[in-house]
């Protein structure tokens, strides 16, 4: 009996990524195959080929046992086993050669999905990147991907051959006499009745597995992401608990299709047993009736042992193959996320200043967490946005660099609005930075680069100096050339965000916003950083969204947020001097003055 999983299995959770249907997935893979298109054709070709010579091994074999029961002696056997020895040479040169060219295209057809799949990914707008599970795309671009590349450069060529084989095999026992081939035919019932029971119970298995996979890896990240707050709050126990039943949960499915494909398995041999029976049984009342050979009967034998197992290759396999589909939808149901077109640029901007004007913004409809916010900065000025947590801060930053739309209002650069920029040009102008930075696994230069493809190293060195962190990346091993990232040297918190403000300075946007940029370093660090913001927004149009309120100090003009609006402007002095929320602000940061 097979074990049953764990009745709370949960169900695709809300957020996941989608999953392409039957007719989407082969159209899609359709499209894919059209640029090997000759390549696959020329393979199919050899294959076929090389598959037909291996037909003559039964039916020589038969015909040598027939000349063995004539008794017409050894002499007679010699030129069929220079027979059966060509026939092998020329099946294993066909067959290798088709062989390779179906996993070539493969190989090229899996590399282009998975980059397809992770360059949609990548380019899925902001809060519909947010709004699914990153332990589900995660789970597509790793371990379905992986199921996929092995389907098409392993399984494939496997049952591409079994199936020619299959057809090849079946017409050679047809050719030898058509009531041994229809003896043969007495496997199919079994077969056909064990692959009708697998369609029903295996298919819906394999997906709730995946289902099972997606949120043992949803958890998990957020177990790893969230371990300072779980043992803050004495959750450590629980959070361990809770995956414990989810990856039993998982393990649960893989061993219950485990389990199905052993069962399965079990029915393909009673096939091969009452086909094989059929065949002796029918090869005997021929022979005793003179109407067929016993090497006739013998290679029919043969033949069938051999359909028989390529046959059992197709059904076997049809448990990996199922897998192998449904991996392959998830994978494609991300490729084909729709994406928005860049709009192309119909403006150009007179200058770099920036302009909002009834900013409102509303994640959910109906709580809106920006109100008709107004604001005006000037090309080269630097404005400050401090406020409480929650005040809005981040989301008009993140309106302003264009990463979210405004649900009611407009933003300007130049006078130009932000959408008639065009996505190319808005990226080349306005740069946004926040404190959550990562670092790309490869060399500290190719990190760099990703900023400027075509820098050289003495303009790394330039911006690394500029920021201040040329002295640190001099000292390590091998300088530029030093690994970092997964598996490399491990950054500080401050050293992290001073390849961040690099990678500006290699942009060279005219306009900079610093999103809490340099909110997580220590004492030292914070003034490292301010010295290195500083420097990186010399001669750009900026806005820093403060989390220290010694940077708001030094700005041009600093703008105070409450629940989304603004609740005065001004510079340091003035607003000090006003009394008002800044002034509050202001007195409390000074009475604890971290730096």
């Amino acid at each position: 009996m097979t074990p049953a999983p764990p009745p709370d299995d949960p169900a695709t959770a809300p957020g996941t990524a989608p999953t392409a249907t039957g007719t989407e997935t082969r159209r899609a893979i359709a499209r894919l195959l059209r640029a090997d298109r000759v390549r696959a054709a020329l393979a199919l070709v050899l294959l076929v080929a090389g598959l037909a010579a291996a037909m003559a091994a039964p039916r020589v074999l038969g015909h040598m046992i027939d000349l063995v029961v004539d008794r017409r002696g050894v002499p007679s056997l010699v030129p069929w086993f220079a027979v059966l020895l060509g026939a092998a040479l020329v099946q294993g040169a066909l067959t290798a050669t088709g062989g390779a060219l179906i996993a070539a295209v493969g190989e090229r057809l899996a590399a282009t999905l998975r980059e397809r799949t992770i360059g949609r990914a990548l380019r899925l707008p902001l809060t519909r990147a947010e709004s699914l599970s990153a332990g589900g795309l995660l789970t597509r671009v790793n371990e379905d991907m992986t199921t996929v590349s092995t389907a098409v450069t392993e399984l494939a060529p496997t049952l591409i051959t079994a199936a020619i084989t299959t057809v090849l095999t079946f017409g050679s026992i047809l050719l030898l006499d058509w009531r041994l081939a229809l003896a043969a035919l007495c496997c199919l019932p079994p077969q056909v009745i064990a692959l009708r029971w697998l369609l029903r119970t295996a298919l819906p298995a394999q997906r709730r597995s995946r289902e099972a996979a997606d949120d043992r890896t949803r958890h998990l990240l957020d177990t790893v992401h969230g371990a300072d707050t779980a043992r803050a709050f004495g959750l450590t126990g629980r959070r361990a608990a809770t995956a414990t039943t989810r990856s039993r949960r998982s393990m649960a499915w893989a061993l219950r299709i485990s389990m199905l494909g052993t069962k399965f398995y079990g029915r393909l041999n009673a096939g091969e047993l009452l086909g094989l029976g059929a065949i002796l049984a029918a090869g005997f009342l021929l022979v005793r009736g003179d109407a067929a050979s016993i090497g006739a009967v013998s290679a029919a034998a043969l033949y069938f042992h051999r359909l028989f197992d390529t046959f059992n290759i197709l059904l076997g396999e049809f448990n990996e193959a199922q897998s192998a589909m449904i991996a392959t939808a998830r994978v494609v149901g991300v490729a084909t996320l729709p994406t928005p077109e860049e709009p192309r640029a119909t403006a150009t901007p007179a200058d770099f200043s920036i302009s909002v004007r009834g900013a409102a913004h509303a994640y959910v409809p109906g709580r809106p967490v920006l109100h008709d916010v107004h604001l005006d900065i000037p090309q080269g000025r630097h404005v400050a946005l401090v406020g409480p947590s929650g005040a809005g801060k981040t989301t008009l930053a993140a309106l302003i660099a264009g990463i979210h739309t405004p649900t009611a209002g407009s933003v300007h650069i130049g006078g130009v609005p932000l959408d008639a920029l065009g996505e190319a040009h808005r990226r080349r102008t306005v740069t946004l930075i926040s404190q959550e930075t990562h670092i790309f696994a490869g060399t500290l230069a190719d990190d760099l680069r990703l900023a400027a493809p075509h820098a050289e190293d003495r303009d790394l060195v330039e911006a690394l100096d500029r920021t201040g962190a040329w002295p640190w990346v001099r000292a390590l091993p091998d300088g530029l050339g030093t690994r970092v990232g997964e598996g490399g040297r491990r950054l500080t918190a401050t050293e992290t965000q001073q390849i961040a403000l690099t990678r500006l300075v290699l942009a060279d946007p005219p306009i900079a916003i610093l999103d809490e940029a340099t909110a997580d370093a220590g004492s030292a660090g914070a003034r490292v950083l301010d010295r290195a913001a500083a420097a990186v927004l010399t001669g750009r149009t900026a806005l820093v969204v403060a989390h220290r309120l010694t940077q708001a100090r030094d700005a041009d003009e600093i703008i105070v947020l409450e629940d989304g609006r603004v609740a005065e402007r001004g510079t340091h002095a003035a607003l000090a001097a006003a009394g008002g929320p800044y002034a509050r602000l202001w007195s409390a940061w000074s009475a604890t003055r971290p730096d």
